[in-house]
């Protein structure tokens, strides 16, 4: 058997006026210390520890026997705390942050109360001068003093005159660009003296392709070498105004610019020529055309035209070689 009585006393070890908790009839002042952390600091230094006694068995015992054998745990001395040690010890801890709910709510219901009625004086305020203000115009108008005034039969009312504007439409701005544009080229077109030379292209002054211009009634682009050409295959049949005769459709209906015009003919059988005569169309090869004015002895044509020089009417005279084919007109 293995002796588990202490080998000391542990009553012999404590003051037994310690362990019942008797309060010293002298007890110590508080000291004064400089912050919580210095006296919580001075109450734990009060503190007695008392070592653990240690247990020794009678007789020896083997390694297995030792492990086997549970030491008993020596029992916690505790040593009772004066009161002005517990007052330092409560002193020292930290005051709680909590706080209580309905608390809170209240003072959030005081502080809107408080604003509710800040605002009542204001609303009532107003009612009263509105009220103020409807008794002042009552009593003014049932008053003896109240002007009156009466107007005679004869009298006409005044109408009210107000003075109007328009705005300019974009329509009415590109108009009026265009125009000041057809002015400034019948205004060139006068000073050339083409009309002396013998122009009678009836659209000189509209807009070209380049200028915004849009389609002659003979369906090709105004001022154009093309346009100029059919103008005078129609004269020189007699047709002087619409409905004209030739026009995109059926006179080059296969492509009406310049370069194609003399393909045309010839898909639709017409003469095409190294010989020239008068009336016919020049084709002068790249992408132009022009009327044939006459035929001269020395081997020459003068040709009459338009854009030649750009947008312009204008005539030359030309060896009949340099031209590409003559094309006669369709009948």
């Amino acid at each position: 058997m293995v002796d588990r009585t202490p080998s000391n006393n542990l009553d012999a070890l404590f003051d037994p006026a310690s362990v019942r908790g008797v309060d010293d009839p002298n007890p110590p002042q508080p000291v004064q210390h400089v912050s919580r952390r210095a006296a919580r600091e001075a109450a734990m230094a009060n503190v007695t520890s008392v070592p653990v006694p240690t247990f020794t068995p009678s007789a020896p015992a083997t390694e297995r026997r030792r492990a086997s054998v549970r030491r008993p745990k020596a029992a916690a001395v505790k040593k009772s705390l004066t009161t002005s040690e517990v007052a330092l010890v409560r002193a020292s801890r930290p005051a709680s942050d909590k706080r209580n709910p309905i608390s809170v709510v209240a003072t959030m219901l005081a502080i809107g109360g408080m604003f509710a009625v800040a605002a009542l004086p204001a609303y009532a305020s107003q009612e009263n001068e509105v009220a103020t203000t409807a008794t002042l115009a009552s009593t003014s108008l049932s008053s003896p003093l109240s002007q009156t005034i009466e107007v005679g039969a004869d009298v006409s009312a005044v109408d009210a005159v107000r003075d109007g504007f328009h705005a300019t439409t974009p329509e009415q701005l590109a108009e009026a660009n265009e125009d000041a544009i057809r002015a400034a080229a019948n205004e060139a077109y006068l000073a050339s003296g083409a009309r002396e030379l013998g122009d009678d292209y009836p659209w000189p002054y509209e807009l070209t392709d380049d200028q915004g211009g849009g389609l002659s009634p003979l369906n090709y682009y105004y001022r154009e070498c093309v346009d100029f050409v059919a103008w005078r295959i129609n004269r020189d049949q007699g047709y002087y105004q619409a409905p004209f005769k030739w026009v995109w459709s059926n006179l080059t209906p296969f492509g009406g610019n310049g370069g194609q015009w003399q393909s045309n003919w010839e898909s639709l059988g017409r003469t095409v020529s190294k010989t020239p005569i008068a009336g016919s169309v020049a084709y002068t090869g790249g992408n132009h055309v022009a009327y044939v004015k006459s035929v001269n002895d020395d081997g020459t044509v003068t040709l009459e035209e338009y854009n030649y020089v750009p947008g312009m009417y204008s005539q030359r005279t030309i060896p009949a070689s340099s031209v590409v084919s003559f094309l006669y007109p369709p009948t």
